[in-house]
């Protein structure tokens, strides 16, 4: 688990895109041998990459691995998990996506009743097997290793056989334009499916997507119903989500101000 200087340092770099040793010892008071060693593990867990004197953030053509993304926001994905968990009744058919958000997602709706749950997500599969209340349905499809997703065209067809109540779906990143991005474009096929057989899309990302960015165009935000973040950053991403009568639900973290 990352401690908390190492994540305000992910943070900076995400802000400005390159972190220097100099000026991240005077930010936090701390010798630039104890930031030289943050910043190594963070490039251990491909969160960050070194350059000479610091670190950059990590390509956005490629994902940050997947369990470094576990550890990224986990406060504020809790939270977001536990707030579109509320919003599912007893009694749903949903769809549920791969990511680290929808996974927290996953989490929360574990004590609900008369779930049907269609997914190419194996980590929520797997988290929701033991759960009597919760039937599950696996998309077949081309498992990826990385991250545990199921993608590809039979993923596409098996998902399009189904029309469901609700889709949580997770993305990531969000351009200033509401642009939905994501990095494989497989992944995005399955996405766009699961989209368009729901009747009710619940979009879940944290802040941190908003400074992001990746290759690939799944949507728009204005195909979604709901967006639950812990904090909507920007003016214009507000202003589209208004403008499209997307329900946007802001949740704090736990300490957060």
């Amino acid at each position: 688990m990352l401690i908390a200087r190492q994540e305000s340092i992910v943070e900076v770099a995400k802000r400005t895109g390159r972190v220097t040793v100099e000026d991240l010892a005077a930010r936090f008071q701390v010798t630039p041998q104890t930031i030289r060693k943050d910043l190594n593990e963070l490039c251990e867990r491909r969160l960050l990459a070194r350059v000479h004197g610091g670190a950059v953030l990590s390509s956005g053509v490629e994902n940050v691995g997947y369990d470094a993304r576990r550890l990224i926001a986990q406060e504020e994905k809790r939270a977001i998990g536990q707030a579109a968990a509320a919003l599912v009744p007893n009694n749903a058919s949903l769809f549920i996506n791969i990511g680290t958000t929808t996974e927290a997602v996953a989490q929360a709706l574990l004590q609900h009743d008369g779930l049907l749950v269609i997914t190419n997500n194996i980590n929520v599969a797997s988290l929701m097997l033991p759960y009597p209340g919760i039937e599950v349905i696996i998309a077949g499809g081309v498992l990826r290793r990385q991250d545990g997703g199921i993608v590809g065209e039979a993923a596409v067809d098996f998902i399009r056989q189904f029309k469901v109540d609700l889709a949580i779906i997770g993305v990531s990143a969000i351009d200033a334009d509401g642009a939905l991005l994501d990095y494989d474009y497989r992944e995005v096929k399955v996405a766009q499916a699961i989209i368009a057989n729901a009747r009710h899309v619940v979009l879940v990302s944290d802040s941190s997507k908003f400074e992001r960015t990746a290759p690939v165009r799944i949507g728009h935000i204005g195909q979604v119903q709901t967006f639950v973040t812990d904090r909507c950053a920007r003016e214009s991403v507000r202003r589209i989500c208004a403008a499209n009568d997307v329900r946007l639900i802001e949740v704090a973290a736990p300490g957060s101000p």
